[in-house]
């Protein structure tokens, strides 16, 4: 049996930038909610298809298709990352665009 748990962990850093908290802080929806934002909307949209079709493949098959389980991992840490930088202030390192490792 294949082990598909997602991990997700955050390195505590000792200490975090008081420049580039007011930095997220005033200009935060500039520079990281509006490029991630629009692209994570229409990445969503799609989650949204791909996890249409793998009921509909689940239903059938009795197996969640691992091309499937992949994209919606990648949106989720994609997300996490986004809200950990953005919302949490829990970083100070700024999101890639990609929902890769």
């Amino acid at each position: 049996m294949q082990d598909s748990a997602v991990k997700f962990s955050i390195e505590y850093p000792e200490r975090l930038s008081r420049g580039v908290l007011l930095l997220k802080t005033f200009l935060g929806w500039l520079y990281v909610g509006i490029p991630h934002g629009i692209v994570l909307l229409f990445y969503g949209i799609a989650v949204f298809v791909v996890v249409f079709v793998s009921w509909w493949a689940i239903l059938f098959t009795t197996r969640y298709p691992k091309w499937a389980f992949d994209f919606v991992v990648g949106y989720i840490r994609w997300q996490l990352r986004v809200s950990a930088y953005y919302e949490y202030f829990f970083t100070d390192t700024y999101p890639p665009f990609t929902g890769k490792e």
